[in-house]
């Protein structure tokens, strides 16, 4: 609800995957009305199941299907007062297109989605659409059809607008808070370095927190943070600190011994045991990864100011090398191999 009491309007999620579902979800038990628009298999299971959201805290909530709207396009009419798009990356430009076409112009769109560029892109594909940069910075798994679980925690973050503000308190409510930023490129790119973890995640086949530790993992995403960070530093480009630990530092300690990385990052493996990265999620279904909108992006940048990022390019070229060819789960001594550490 906003200061007033007052439900500020509608939601409509376009890409109903965990983090739409979860996001949409909590809005939805709070009384927001709200249309998930996403693939038949999460819709199916939606309208048999309904919606069970949990949290590391140990709070759930059930959503019943009948409480939300389910549609495989976005229904003819619609005018919903915000939009939270949570498509995966490949997917932005034909999401926006179909929102463009059917929606009211300036329609408010949140891109709560990884990487840096999907807000441009969208933006390119429904010029008549408001999107703003968002971000999500906490991790949502799906433990069983229409079972989605948060794994960690944060804020949801967005660019200013006016017409988010009246949504605050309802956010807020509905336990998926969100802050507005005047800019939020250095939010990203703070998130990026983060998310470098994913397709290390994904190649280990094992929980966030158990890959975490283990440190021939770590040295992986310590090796692919620090180049990425150099990266940043000829572009001059400082990203915001998103966890306990600054950017900046964060390699040094992921490369600790176990015994001192537990003590030092206790903050930070204060994740669920269920957790797992999104892209692990992709492998799992058999889709495309994002791997080109988080380690592609630092090879795009580095290329922009004359630099390389081979360790970021050699991540790409596993996950996405021989696509549609699944890739090959690494142990940690394999991938230290593979990015040449």
């Amino acid at each position: 609800m906003n200061a007033a009491g007052a439900l500020p309007g509608s939601v409509l999620v376009m890409g109903a995957g965990s983090i739409g579902c979860y996001v949409g979800g909590c809005l939805a038990a709070a009384g927001v009305p709200v249309t998930l628009v996403g693939r038949p298999r999460v819709l199916d299971a939606v309208a048999q199941h309904g919606l069970t959201l949990t949290d590391l805290e140990g709070n759930a909530r059930k959503v019943e299907a009948g409480a939300m709207q389910l549609a495989q396009a976005v229904p003819v009419g619609a005018t919903p007062s915000i939009v939270l798009l949570c498509v995966k990356s490949g997917a932005t430009a034909e999401a926006a297109a179909e929102l463009g076409a059917a929606l009211p112009a300036g329609t408010v769109v949140l891109s709560l989605q990884n990487g840096i560029s999907n807000a441009a892109v969208a933006s390119k594909a429904a010029p008549g659409l408001k999107v703003l940069p968002s971000m999500v910075p906490y991790n949502i798994a799906e433990l069983a059809p229409g079972a989605f679980h948060r794994g960690t925690t944060g804020r949801l973050m967005s660019v200013e607008h006016a017409a988010l503000k009246p949504w605050l308190a309802t956010f807020e409510k509905a336990g998926v808070p969100l802050d507005l930023l005047a800019d939020l490129r250095a939010v990203q790119w703070g998130k990026l370095l983060i998310n470098l973890n994913n397709p290390v995640n994904a190649l280990s086949g094992l929980p966030l927190r158990e890959e975490l530790l283990q440190h021939g993992y770590r040295r992986c995403f310590a090796a692919l943070m620090e180049e990425a960070i150099g990266v940043l530093v000829a572009a001059g480009i400082e990203p915001a600190q998103v966890t306990a630990v600054p950017a900046q530092r964060l390699p040094t300690v992921l490369r600790l011994p176990n015994w001192l990385f537990r003590i030092v990052a206790a903050r930070m493996l204060k994740i669920d045991a269920k957790a797992r990265s999104s892209m692990a999620d992709d492998l799992a279904l058999g889709r495309r990864t994002e791997v080109d909108a988080l380690c592609g992006e630092v090879v795009r940048l580095a290329q922009a100011h004359g630099r390389a990022a081979p360790r970021n390019a050699k991540m790409v070229e596993l996950l996405d090398g021989e696509w549609p060819k699944p890739p090959q789960q690494l142990s940690p001594d394999a991938m230290c191999r593979a990015l040449g550490i």
